[in-house]
């Protein structure tokens, strides 16, 4: 009996020393549970510090005006073009300029070969020597006639007989056939589209080159019928060309054709944009986004702020450092903004609240989020 009692005393001994041993191996393995209430108490230390909230990008609401655009396709084209054609026929003597050139009025751009037009006026030159000396010799006597009249009559008579006014004619046109031997342009621009060579034989109209003035450019659109009505001579307009995707140019509204084309239904509108580096070339594809309506005192928010869930649209407010989230009625919106107006069932935002415009999409209500100004270099998740 006794020897029952000792066993069962080493039985429970050696229990207890097992169950004291895996209390102390529990407690102390990876991933041990904390006590309860722990956890929450961590989780609200971490987020505090910050280290569990989501980067986001937020933007402030306004009252402003919202501008309803009008957006159409065109092609850019200079101002102003012209072609030099040739005036007098001969050998392009010299050609003194290239494609792409910046020229002036003063520049010569190319010479034709002058010796048979120096010649001609040599010979004008000549015939008008010899009609003056023979005018001269009919009118000796014409100054005794006292009456004005007559002497006029007569003066014009004698100069028609003699050949004068032919041989001043003949004069004034060799010189200026010898003067358009020596080309230059009519305005400053740049050379284009040379269609000759030296040594190269021209006849008079024959096409020799171009010259465009790139300092201004204008883009031609075609608007429908039924927004071109609220378009007006000098409003704004923002141009993207497809050789500059990432740049935005800005130009006015320079004309508005009243014609409406009866197949397409359009108007042409002409956008104007100055070009002082000359980048923007002609036939240059451009998407134009014209000003039309105003609609002022609005309460807008960036399109990016606007998000959907359960089919009711809502916005993500920063509420002191957390995402609160709020369904909203919307109204006008443009490319980049969005009217919020009041509803019945839906709540508003106030002009200076920030609302979150990036790294909201997967959001709840009542996260933890903190302000980055590039949510893509923090990248999803949370924030270390």
């Amino acid at each position: 009996m006794a020897a029952r009692r000792q066993y069962l005393g080493i039985l429970f001994a050696l229990g207890a020393v097992f169950s004291l041993g895996a209390g102390f191996y529990l407690s102390n393995a990876p991933g041990a549970a904390a006590p309860v209430g722990e956890p929450q108490r961590e989780r609200r230390r971490a987020v505090a510090a910050g280290d569990l909230a989501i980067p986001v990008e937020v933007a402030e609401v306004v009252r402003d005006t919202l501008i309803v655009t009008i957006t159409a396709a065109g092609q850019a084209k200079p101002v102003r073009q012209t072609t030099i054609v040739a005036t007098v026929s001969g050998r392009i003597e010299r050609l003194l300029v290239r494609e792409n050139d910046l020229v002036t009025p003063e520049t010569l751009l190319l010479t034709i070969d002058s010796t048979e037009y120096a010649l001609e006026v040599d010979r004008a030159l000549a015939a008008r020597r010899a009609a003056e000396a023979s005018y001269r010799e009919a009118t000796i006597f014409d100054g005794q006639i006292q009456n004005d009249t007559l002497r006029s009559e007569r003066d014009a008579f004698v100069r028609a007989r003699t050949g004068l006014d032919d041989a001043e004619l003949r004069l004034r046109k060799a010189l200026l056939d010898l003067e358009h031997t020596r080309i230059t342009p009519p305005f400053a621009g740049r050379v284009a589209s040379i269609q000759i060579a030296a040594g190269q034989w021209v006849r008079s109209g024959d096409l020799l080159l171009s010259i465009v003035d790139l300092n201004t450019i204008e883009v031609e659109v075609h608007v429908l019928e039924g927004e071109v009505g609220f378009l007006a001579p000098g409003r704004s307009a923002r141009v993207n060309f497809t050789a500059f995707p990432d740049e935005v140019f800005y130009g006015r509204v320079e004309t508005i054709n009243p014609l409406i084309d009866p197949v397409a239904r359009t108007a042409k509108v002409t956008v104007r944009l100055d070009n002082p580096d000359g980048r923007i070339l002609p036939g240059m594809y451009a998407r134009v986004t014209l000003d039309a309506r105003r609609f002022p005192d609005r309460i807008l928010v960036p399109r990016a702020a606007i998000l959907e869930r359960d089919r009711r649209t809502i916005v993500f407010v920063n509420e002191n450092g957390f995402a609160k989230w709020r369904y909203v009625t919307t109204g006008l919106e443009n490319n980049d903004f969005v009217e919020i107006l009041p509803g019945p069932r839906t709540q508003t935002v106030e002009p200076g609240e920030q609302v979150l415009v990036r790294g909201h999409f997967s959001l709840i209500h009542d996260a933890a989020i903190r302000v980055s100004h590039d949510v893509r270099d923090d990248g999803p998740g949370i924030a270390p």
